[in-house]
């Protein structure tokens, strides 16, 4: 059963994997430098450099997706404070769970997403690992 979908996002390539995604998948926003690997599907929306924004990315796909649990970098806690502050404060308003990995690790990790979203966000260790949940 695949019933995940909260709202509507216009983008429809977004729209299509959100509606496509099972319990436990796994989609990445990203920042405009995080590799992608081969065969994983690259839904680029980067413009200019900072645009536009991980944090306007994220919240337009989590206002659409049930998240139970996300992943970040380690490195994100030292490197990018604010924007970590700004996940974590956003995903306990979903009472998602929260898991650490390495930057090498999650790289390695993202080879198993069913789509990475790219963001024109230029700050450092912006990804996050969205796992979704179910509406029921």
């Amino acid at each position: 059963m695949r019933i995940l979908k909260k709202n509507g996002i216009l983008n429809s390539e977004i729209s299509k994997v959100l509606a496509d995604l099972g319990h436990t998948d796994e989609l990445i926003i990203a920042d405009c430098g995080l590799p992608i690997p081969e065969g994983v599907r690259k839904i680029d929306l980067a413009l200019t450099m900072g645009t536009p924004g991980f944090m306007d990315v994220m919240d337009a796909v989590v206002n659409d997706m049930k998240v139970e649990h996300i992943i970040l970098a380690e490195e994100i806690r030292e490197k990018n404070q604010a924007v970590h502050e700004q996940i974590i404060s956003r995903m306990e308003k979903e009472g998602a769970g929260t898991s650490y990995l390495t930057h090498e690790a999650f790289k390695k990790r993202s080879a198993k997403a069913k789509a990475i979203i790219r963001t024109g966000e230029i700050t450092p260790y912006a990804n996050v690992i969205l796992q979704a949940g179910v509406l029921f």
